[in-house]
C-alpha cells in the first residue's frame, strides 16, 4: 500500500498546511503512544526539535496527543536528530520523536519517529501509524484521572549528548592545534556542536549559531557552503565543517576553501578503516547517487561497495541486514553504526578529525584518495510526481542520453521523497557534454511536468 502521510523521512510539508498541522500532529502523537504501549507499566516518549518557529506549535500538539493516551513525555528542546535517537535508546524510552524538516527552509517542518532501539521506524510501523491517524480506531481510547500522561523537561539532555559524542573520539587523541570553522546552520546543534569541539581542544570559529526561528538553513549550513569557505580563508583555518538544520548530515571544506562532500568523506573513512581492519566485511554501503569515483577508490583499496535506493533509511536497512558498519550518502548523511543508530553529523566529523590528527595530513591531501568524476545534479520543481514511464517524451530523452554515454557514465532520474522536485543527475567524463544532456532532459521535464507560471 502507498503511504499517504509518510515520505522517505517521516511526515513532512509546509508548517500549518495539511499534513503538517497541529491537528495531524496531535493524532500522530496519539498513534505513536498507542503503538509504544506494551503492558500496564508507565511508558515514556522523548521529543526533540530544531529551531523552526513552527516547532512550538507542533511540539505542543504532539505532547497533548501522547499524554492523552496515558504516556509520559520528556521534552529536550532544540537538539540534533541523532541526539533523539541516542537518548531514546539510552533512557530505555519506548519511542522518540523529532520535529524537523532537516535541510529544508524554515517554513517547512516534519515529524520523524524512532523505535526504542534508536532506529527509525520500519515501513510497516509507519503504515500502522497512518492507519491509526486516518481511521477512528483509537478515538475512544481515553485514559482518565491519574492514567493521563505527564510532560517533563529533560534539563541535562545536552550534557548527556555531549559526553556521548566525546566518547566517539579516540581517547588517545585530542584536537589541540586545530583551527576549525563550524557552521551550525542556525539549527539544532548550535550549542552542542561548538561545545564538543572546544572541549576536545580545538579552536572553534562558530557561524550560523544565532537561530531566530526563521533563519535555519538560510544561506548557511551544509546546503550553502560559500560562507563557510569564505570564513575558512579569512581565519586561515585548517578546515571547515557545515551541519544541516537537524545536524544529521555534515559537509566539509578543506584549508583552501574547496568542498569535500559526503562521497569523499566516506572514501577517507572507509579506506582508513580498511587499513585498520575495522570496516565490517570490507564493505561500504552507499546510494545510487554516489559518484563512480567512490566505487573506484574503494575497490582499489580492497573493499566492496553495496548500493541502495536514495534515503538514509535504506542505507541503514542494508547495513543492519548485512552486518556492515559504515554507509552514507553524497549529501553528507553518514552512518557509523559502531557509534550511533542513525546519521550523525558530529559523529562523522569526529571520525574525520581523528584521521586528520592521527595522520598529520591536511584534509585536502586526504581527499585525494578519491578522484571525483564530473557529475551534474539539477533539481526541477514539478506540479505532480507523475510516473516517468507514462511520459514518452521524457523517456526518449533519458534513453538518448544513456545511449550516448555508452557505459562511460550514467543517468539517474528520481523524485525527491520530501519535496516536489525531480532530480536529474548525469555523470560522465566530459563536463560540457553531460551538462548539455542534463539540460536537454530538464527542458523536457519542465515542458511536461513543470510548475506553470502565473498566467501561463
Amino acid at each position: 500500500m502507498k503511504k499517504k502521510l509518510f515520505g522517505t523521512d517521516g511526515v513532512r510539508g509546509v508548517a500549518n498546511v495539511y499534513p503538517m498541522t497541529a491537528e495531524i500532529a496531535m493524532q500522530l502523537g496519539r498513534a505513536i503512544a498507542y503503538l509504544s504501549r506494551d503492558g500496564d507499566r508507565r511508558h515514556r516518549i522523548i521529543i526533540g526539535k530544531d529551531t523552526r518557529l513552527s516547532c512550538y506549535m507542533l511540539e505542543n500538539a504532539l505532547v497533548a496527543g501522547i499524554c492523552s493516551m496515558g504516556v509520559d513525555v520528556y521534552q529536550v528542546g532544540p537538539m540534533p536528530t541523532p541526539a533523539i535517537a541516542f537518548l531514546t535508546a539510552s533512557m530505555r524510552a519506548d519511542a522518540g520523536v523529532m520535529i524537523s524538516a532537516s535541510h529544508n527552509p524554515y517554513q517547512d517542518n516534519g515529524i520523524k519517529f524512532f523505535s526504542k532501539d534508536g532506529f527509525k521506524l520500519p515501513d510497516a510501523a509507519e503504515m500502522e501509524i497512518e492507519s491509526l491517524v486516518l481511521s477512528n480506531r483509537i478515538d475512544s481510547l481515553r485514559p482518565v484521572a491519574d492514567a493521563v500522561g505527564k510532560a517533563y523537561r529533560l534539563d541535562d539532555a545536552r550534557g548527556r549528548y555531549i559526553v556521548f559524542l566525546k566518547h566517539a573520539f579516540p581517547s588517545d587523541l585530542d584536537l589541540n592545534g586545530l583551527r576549525i570553522v563550524l557552521d551550525c546552520a542556525n539549527g539544532a546543534a548550535y550549542k552542542v556542536a561548538p561545545a564538543v569541539l572546544e572541549e576536545l581542544g580545538a579552536t572553534v570559529i562558530p557561524i550560523g549559531v544565532s537561530p531566530n526561528g526563521t533563519n535555519i538553513n538560510a544561506n548557511c549550513g551544509s546546503m550553502c557552503l560559500d560562507p563557510l569557505a569564505a570564513a575558512v580563508l579569512e581565519h586561515k583555518a585548517d578546515l571547515g565543517m557545515a551541519l544541516d538544520g537537524d545536524a544529521d548530515r555534515i559537509m566539509f571544506v578543506d584549508e583552501n576553501g574547496k568542498t569535500v562532500d559526503g562521497d569523499q568523506i566516506m572514501a577517507i573513512c572507509a579506506t582508513a578503516m580498511l587499513k585498520q581492519g575495522r570496516l565490517a566485511k570490507k564493505t561500504l554501503v552507499t546510494t545510487v547517487m554516489s559518484n563512480m569515483g567512490l566505487d573506484i577508490a574503494i575497490r582499489k583499496a580492497g573493499g566492496v561497495i553495496i548500493k541502495t535506493d536514495v534515503g538514509d533509511r535504506y542505507v541503514v536497512e542494508a547495513m543492519r541486514q548485512g552486518g556492515y558498519n559504515l554507509g552514507g550518502e553524497q549529501s553528507g548523511h553518514m552512518i557509523f553504526l559502531d557509534h550511533n543508530s542513525t546519521g550523525d553529523g558530529m559523529i562523522s566529523a569526529l571520525q574525520v578529525l581523528a584521521i586528520v590528527q592521527r595522520t598529520g595530513r591536511r584534509l585536502s591531501e586526504l581527499a585525494q584518495v578519491m578522484t571525483v568524476l564530473p557529475q551534474l545534479l539539477v533539481n526541477v520543481r514539478v506540479a505532480e510526481k507523475k510516473p516517468l514511464e507514462t511520459v514518452p517524451e521524457i523517456m526518449q530523452h533519458i534513453q538518448a542520453a544513456e545511449s550516448e554515454l555508452q557505459g562511460a557514465g550514467r543517468v539517474l532520474i528520481r523524485y525527491s521523497g520530501t519535496e516536489p522536485l525531480l532530480r536529474v543527475m548525469i555523470e560522465g567524463e566530459d563536463p560540457q557534454r553531460i551538462a548539455a544532456l542534463a539540460h536537454d532532459i530538464v527542458d523536457t521535464v519542465k515542458k511536461h511536468l513543470g510548475v506553470k507560471k502565473a498566467g501561463g
